[in-house]
């Protein structure tokens, strides 16, 4: 197993950065528990506006809007372990997690690669992909493979199920995948089960974690739903990842942006925990800022990086394991 570097530590050598005091940590969160409540999430899968009722939220059928009172968010927060390990086929790759472990993985999900022979700009295929997953499993400073590619060449509906094949059979590091739906978790936990002996087996030890995103601003769409729901129902761990866009799809402050990031993701773990509790979450954000020139994501760009350094510090008051991606 591996235990990565704990950051912020008190000891020589080591490095922290802090974009917000302890109180304005505080103010942030508070601030999320009262768009919760008041303002609410839109839902959009009957299941799971069933599994908020039956947990005390307050459920609008009509206009499919959940008000969370701020008992369930913290119930949620305390039911997530804070500390548990992602595993890879080869236990030598088995990756401790908590708030404050760095690791690093590689990013994706890129849809066009170089041709290593021609040169040639072209969409990605599924052998590119076991390609990247192989490369990655040499590198010995990337601890966990994140679907480096799209499989481009196979069908839509079933795509990223290949995604995971490809990776699987090519990567014995912890995987970080995104199913489309519900059925592809199954697919992939099915795949991953019979890889290491059975279900009993990958629940002790999960070789994968499945991501998701919702839609910002304050949006669980169905897929999104779907995979957090059958995950926790599967045991398996969970990525709910915010990619909110300050000045587009959320406030341009960084202040408010990351409330309403920090609002989509604690209701992900909410409905992850109320549906199973304990199951095991990681708190996720590519949430950067929009270039007002070109209406894109400013991904690398030092706002993201400000971004993340409060995303992380977020993650570390909650005591959940946390990643940032595109920093």
């Amino acid at each position: 197993m591996k235990r990565a570097v704990q950051a912020g530590r008190r000891r020589r050598g080591g490095l922290s950065f802090s974009v917000f005091t302890p109180d304005e940590i505080d103010d942030l969160h508070r601030a999320t528990l009262e768009v919760l409540e008041r303002t609410g999430v839109w839902v959009e899968l009957d299941e799971a506006l069933d599994v908020f009722s039956d947990g005390g939220c307050v459920v609008d059928r009509e206009t499919r809007l959940v008000r969370i009172p701020p008992h369930v968010v913290e119930e949620a927060i305390a039911a997530a372990p804070s500390t548990w390990t992602l595993c890879g086929r080869d236990p030598a790759y088995d990756l401790l997690l908590g708030s404050d472990r760095v690791g690093f993985a590689n990013f994706g999900e890129g849809l066009m690669v170089v041709d290593p022979q021609s040169g040639e700009l072209r969409a990605s295929t599924k052998q590119d992909l076991a390609d990247t997953a192989r490369l990655v499993d040499a590198l010995s400073d990337i601890d966990c493979f994140e679907v480096a590619l799209g499989c481009g060449d196979a069908p839509v509906k079933t795509a990223t199920i290949h995604n995971y094949e490809a990776t699987l059979l090519n990567c014995t590091k912890p995987a970080c995948t995104g199913p489309q739906d519900g059925y592809a978790v199954h697919r992939y936990v099915e795949m991953a089960a019979a890889a290491v002996g059975g279900i009993d087996e990958l629940r002790r030890r999960p070789i994968l974690m499945l991501g998701t995103c919702p839609v910002s601003p304050l949006k669980l769409p169905r897929e999104f739903c779907e995979i957090v729901i059958e995950s926790a129902r599967l045991g398996m761990p969970v990525e709910v990842l915010s990619m909110a866009m300050a000045g587009a799809s959320a406030p341009v402050t960084l202040a408010g942006t990351l409330v309403t990031h920090n609002a989509e993701v604690l209701a992900g773990i909410a409905l992850a925990q109320l549906t199973e509790p304990g199951t095991r979450v990681i708190y996720g954000s590519s949430t950067t800022a929009m270039d007002l020139r070109f209406a894109a994501a400013c991904v690398g760009s030092p706002e993201m990086a400000l971004i993340s350094a409060g995303v992380a510090q977020l993650a570390k008051q909650y005591r959940l394991p946390s990643y940032v991606s595109g920093a």
